[in-house]
């Protein structure tokens, strides 16, 4: 053998040497979110702390990334997952993996990506877009959670939750009184104008609600601003990490913010209603108006999408993609049960479930809609 190839060799086998003994760590601030139900695969969540770009991984992968903390090497490595899954880890997947981490920029060490352009204010046209209306939503969402604090105590929030509940059985006892009182309500532009105002506003702290709610358990608040289709104009809060949100609690009382607040803001109305004598003129008003915010707050709360029922059933089944997913699966259960084979016991009952509740769901509102107008013109 030459020189030249003893000294390849050398270079060659220093170089598999340096490899296994490189002992990665994952970068600061990564974000990997728990185990949820996609279609047929479970998934995990990644996302970079500075760029924000995110993508799935699956559950062995998901183990080897909570395995870079740079006490490991490769062997180490191979050896617990050779103990979790009872398999060796390929060195072609290792290497994989290693690489994919790296060049999206995951690994301690990487540089950062070039800093991206900031969304315009405002995009869209007059019939359809949206504008930023806060430049730091995340300090504003801050600054409103410190004003908020002495409500957000667990106490406060439990009694407020249980006076909504009475102000929605009391209300909700006599159908009849709630068609006369949205009725009443119809019949007096002067107080229903005010009132769809209120509304309006009572939309807008729904949303300002989710980012309090997420600020309150560490999440990040991006853009709080205006959002419209013509003639209808809405406020928005985005919250960025929302997904990654410290267990399953934290997601719920996100998504359950808004409709919360919606609720609490009609307590004042209700007392004021259940003080009144039931021959009261003003109280068939009063019944409308709490018919028609507790028909918005609760309408909220229906699982289909985009409303945050549908986030809220998603996060309580830990599935993601639901309504999609769903679609999907019947396309495929429709050509037989070996077209859906991959999707396990648990994924079917899920889209199979979902796809005859939120049938059932569309048919009663519709439903619902056509008796209450029918109703309504010919009392």
């Amino acid at each position: 053998m030459s020189a030249v190839d003893r000294t390849s060799n050398d270079r060659s086998a220093g170089g598999r040497s340096a490899a296994r003994a490189y002992r990665p760590v994952l970068r600061p601030g990564v974000l990997v979110g728990p185990a949820v139900l996609r279609g047929p695969r479970t998934v995990h969540l990644v996302k970079h702390p500075v760029s924000g770009a995110a993508f799935e991984v699956g559950p062995k992968e998901h183990f080897v990334i909570g395995l870079l903390d740079g006490t490991r090497d490769v062997d180490d490595v191979v050896a617990a997952y050779a103990e979790r899954f009872r398999l060796r880890l390929p060195e072609e997947q290792w290497t994989r993996l290693l690489g994919l981490l790296g060049a999206r920029g995951l690994l301690a060490g990487a540089p950062d990506p070039a800093p991206s352009e900031p969304p315009p204010a405002r995009t869209g046209t007059f019939w359809k877009g949206s504008r930023r209306t806060v430049a730091d939503a995340h300090a504003t969402a801050g600054h409103l959670h410190r004003l908020l604090s002495p409500l957000l105590r667990p106490w406060v929030q439990l009694l407020l939750v249980a006076a909504s509940l009475v102000m929605i059985v009391a209300v909700l006892a006599d159908p009849a009184a709630l068609l006369d009182g949205l009725s009443a309500l119809l019949s007096r532009p002067l107080v229903l104008v005010p009132f769809a105002v209120l509304l309006w506003f009572s939309v807008c702290l729904h949303e300002l609600a989710h980012g309090v709610a997420a600020r309150h358990y560490g999440g990040v608040v991006t853009e709080i601003g205006l959002r419209w289709r013509f003639p209808a104009m809405m406020m928005y809060c985005t919250v960025d990490n929302y997904p990654f949100l410290p267990g399953r609690r934290a997601k719920l009382v996100v998504a359950a913010a808004g409709a919360h607040v919606n609720l609490v803001l009609l307590l004042p109305v209700a007392l004021w209603w259940a003080l009144l004598d039931a021959a009261d003129p003003a109280r068939p008003v009063l019944t409308g108006m709490l018919f028609a915010g507790i028909v918005q707050a609760l309408g909220n709360l229906v699982p289909l999408p985009p409303l945050d029922g549908y986030r809220i059933l998603s996060h309580l089944l830990g599935v993601t993609h639901l309504a999609p997913e769903t679609r999907t699966y019947l396309a495929l259960r429709r050509r037989g049960r070996e077209a859906v084979a991959a999707y396990p016991p648990r994924a079917r009952r899920i889209h199979t479930s979902y796809a005859v509740a939120s049938a059932v769901l569309v048919l009663l509102a519709v439903g619902g809609t056509c008796a209450a107008v029918v109703l309504l013109l010919f009392r």
